[in-house]
This record gives C-alpha cells, sequence and structure tokens, in this order.
C-alpha cells in the first residue's frame, strides 16, 4: 500500500481527527489525533494495513511477531496470519503487557490497589517462545515511541533476536538508530505538531480537552486531584 492509500484507509474509518484538543498516550498534547482504535472494528481494513507490514518484513525469516498490550495484540495476529500465508509456515503472534506492583489498601486493610510501574513483561510462557527467535515488533502509532521501547527490551531480555519495527503511522519522526531495531517500517509518516503541558497553545487558549478519545479523561482526573 501506498501512504495515500493509507491515509484514504484511516479517513475512511474516521481514524485520523484533527481541529481540537488531545491529549496523547505519551502525556503529550496536539490539536490532531490518530485514533487507531477506530480502525480495530473493521477487520477489513485491518487485514489489508496488517498484510503491507508482513509483505514487508516477509523475506527476512520473522519466526514470532510481539506488540504491546492493548491494541497492539490485535496487530500482531493479523501481522503474524499473513506472514504465515506469505512464507507457508506458522508466525507465531504475542503480546507484552504493562507490569503490574500490587500495593495495599488503606492502612494496609481491604483490597490491594495495583500500580504499572512503565515496564512491560511477558507473561503467560510466552517468553520461551522467545527464546532464540527472530522477531518482528508491532505498534500502532509511534509519538516518542515508550511503548514500543519497552517491549522490544522485553523481547530481548527474552533472548530473542530482532527482526525489526513495524508500525501503521509514525508520528514522531522516530528512526531505526533511535529506536534500537535494524529495520523501523511505518506505513505512513504523519509529523504532528505536539507539546507539553506548560507549553501547549492549546491550553494557553483555553480550548477544552477532549475527552472521548485519548486520554484527556484521565489527564483531568489527575489535574483535578492534584488541586
Amino acid at each position: 500500500m501506498t501512504q495515500q492509500e493509507v491515509l484514504e484507509l484511516l479517513g475512511k474509518v474516521g481514524a485520523v481527527l484533527t481541529e481540537d484538543h488531545f491529549v496523547l498516550a505519551s502525556g503529550m498534547h496536539s490539536g490532531t489525533y490518530v485514533n487507531k482504535d477506530a480502525v480495530y472494528p473493521h477487520t477489513v481494513a485491518t487485514s489489508r494495513l496488517c498484510c503491507a507490514i508482513a509483505e514487508r518484513f516477509a523475506d527476512d525469516g520473522v519466526e514470532v511477531v510481539i506488540a504491546p498490550e492493548k491494541g497492539g495484540i490485535i496487530l500482531s495476529q493479523w501481522v503474524a496470519y499473513h506472514l504465515s500465508i506469505i512464507t507457508g509456515r506458522e508466525v507465531l503472534a504475542i503480546y507484552a503487557e504493562k507490569e503490574m506492583v500490587a500495593i495495599s489498601g488503606p492502612g494496609g486493610m481491604g483490597r490491594a490497589c495495583f500500580l504499572e510501574t512503565g515496564n512491560f513483561v511477558i507473561r503467560r510462557g510466552y517468553d520461551r517462545l522467545l527464546l532464540t527467535q527472530l522477531a518482528l515488533v508491532v505498534e500502532d502509532v509511534l509519538t516518542t515511541g515508550a511503548s514500543a521501547v519497552r517491549t522490544i527490551e522485553a523481547t530481548m531480555a527474552c533472548g530473542a533476536y530482532l527482526a525489526g519495527l513495524g508500525v501503521l503511522c509514525n508520528r514522531g519522526g522516530l528512526t531505526s538508530r533511535q529506536m534500537g531495531v535494524p529495520e523501523l517500517f511505518s506505513l505512513v509518516d504523519l509529523p504532528l505538531d505536539a507539546w507539553d503541558e506548560a507549553t501547549c497553545p492549546l491550553c494557553k487558549q483555553g480550548v477544552p480537552i477532549n475527552t472521548d478519545v485519548g486520554k484527556g479523561r484521565d489527564f483531568l482526573a489527575r489535574r483535578a486531584s492534584a488541586r
């Protein structure tokens, strides 16, 4: 697929949102949002996008496809499926999970609460499927690349080798060197403005934060609790 075809497909399913105030998963603010969650309900569109990623890495000998949860799980399944069809051999699909640590309730009583550490871990026996295998990491949208980097680190910690990183959209202008992979392939490069809260012009203009997509609802809740 060409970048224009990808953009047309993303636009058709309403995955590119503009002229609003969004909070990204990275915590950055932007006036444009790539809503990958709008893609996933459309299985034909998702399959086409993942097939294009699979075709790029079809000759690399990929044995396992891995992605960060949650949306990435869908991508890993579809990319591995198409790699299996193209190569005529089974390519596995697994995922990395956000690491959670338990903390006791108030005064050490009551039900435990769980907090994310910021790291990704590979559980469910999937770590054994990675040992000495050639893995392809897939991700939906790269802005800072933090989730992809942590998945790459967790994958390598399991003794796997890296074929590369395949993504739907690279909006952060990231490179393979920055991500620490042999190859970074994105279906579309879509550089978009993004700012931290302190420098966000939309915040200064008082533009309301979108709470329907992205992390806007969480951002507003944290800001309210800090007051």
